[in-house]
């Protein structure tokens, strides 16, 4: 067994360090006005020249943490430094210091998306992670007092624009707030009290309002009292790539704590559910979306096979196997991981496709836009090698 996942790890080591990364930085990184560029065409070339904020924070975390965790490599330092005064010099809104959504190449305005926190959350993970790598405290600082700018958009009533004039309560926040607070205490330790308060709150949000036993789901939306919302299209629609992300993220903090039961059992919960709704059984692969009550899925791509969905997938079970040692997840795993390599990888130009159809035919060649970029597959790799080297000893 350890034999196994020792070349399960050095083959996600190669994939990560010789595969993707480069490609990100052949074609991505954008040397004359700073940051990186993601959308690019099947062979790197570039499709689209504005740039997604969101993806000057993910980049940030993922080459940060590959500096740290994996190689210390020139190359990753100087794209960090690039994005960090990328994101400092054009991604925050001088007139309220609100962050945008999408920039011109040259840092421009295009989109500012005023109901999100999203950017700012994506910028706290890259500086934390900034801060950490390159033994720059400074930087960690600078996430906590962002995070405390979102923690008051949050709270002050007309901030934040909902999107329905129906309340809700969405369960996207929480489980970002709870990835990016874990993060962010990583790097600031002397506020770990308080972080792991906030953190508490965001599990306890998740498990009471989304984790519902009752159907066996976990729901994107409810109501902002608990009830669901089961007469409405948004109220059942099921995206268990998104919570088998968040079993993942509980996952994590149970392992931080020792392997707290309690959070274990949540996050085992939470991916037995969502893996059973999500996998496809006639082709393989996590499917986009699913009705909560069985009746007909509504988005025209409901059934398709987005890259991302899968990547969550794979670390959810493998990290499910090494913290219970149950073989059904590592069973999952590797149904993932071939399902994965069989579809997914580009042999030709490197990097993932990211588009299937339902019956894995491609829907798209190419290899980013401005939700897909260097973020979800690396990461996989990066969660994937740390949890696979403690397997192989």
């Amino acid at each position: 067994m350890n034999q196994k996942f020792d070349q399960l790890y050095h083959d996600y080591k190669n994939m990560l360090l010789e595969n993707v990364l480069p490609f990100w930085l052949q074609y991505g990184f954008d040397r004359t006005h700073g940051g990186v560029y993601t959308g690019l065409d099947r062979n790197g070339a570039l499709l689209e020249t504005d740039k997604s904020v969101w993806f000057q924070g993910r980049a940030l975390w993922v080459y940060a943490t590959a500096y740290r965790q994996m190689e210390r490599r020139p190359e990753y330092q100087e794209l960090c430094d690039s994005l960090v005064s990328f994101i400092e010099n054009h991604c925050f809104d001088p007139s309220d210091g609100r962050m945008y959504f999408r920039l011109s190449q040259e840092g421009k305005p295009v989109v500012k998306r005023i109901r999100y926190v999203f950017s700012e959350m994506f910028a706290i993970l890259g500086f934390a992670a900034y801060s950490r790598a390159f033994d720059r405290p400074e930087y960690a600082k600078k996430a906590y007092a962002l995070f405390k700018k979102v923690e008051g958009y949050l709270n002050e009533p007309g901030i934040l624009i909902p999107k329905f004039e129906r309340e809700s309560k969405g369960f996207g926040l929480p489980m970002i707030l709870l990835n990016t607070v874990s993060e962010l205490r990583e790097a600031l330790p002397e506020k770990s009290e308080e972080l792991t308060r906030a953190i508490d709150g965001y599990i306890k949000e998740i498990e009471i309002f989304f984790v519902r036993p009752e159907l066996k789901v976990v729901v994107e939306q409810c109501n902002p009292d608990g009830t669901l919302q089961l007469d409405h299209f948004e109220g059942r629609l099921l995206n268990p790539g998104h919570a088998i992300e968040g079993a993942w993220f509980v996952l994590t903090e149970a392992q931080k704590r020792g392997g707290d039961a309690e959070l274990m059992h949540l996050g085992t919960t939470m991916l037995d559910w969502m893996f059973a709704r999500g996998w496809d059984e006639d082709y393989g692969g996590i499917i986009y979306y699913r009705d909560a009550l069985g009746k007909s899925a509504t988005e025209y791509w409901h059934d398709m096979k987005f890259w991302w969905p899968q990547c969550e997938a794979a670390i959810a079970n493998l990290l499910a196997y090494s913290m219970s040692g149950k073989q059904e997840y590592l069973h999952q795993f590797e149904q993932v991981d071939k399902y994965i390599k069989t579809h997914f990888l580009d042999e030709e130009h490197g990097e993932w496709f990211g588009y299937l159809h339902r019956d894995n035919s491609l829907s798209t060649p190419l290899k980013g836009t401005m939700y897909k970029g260097p973020f979800h597959i690396p990461r996989m790799y990066l969660v994937a090698c740390e949890i696979l080297d403690g397997l192989r000893q």
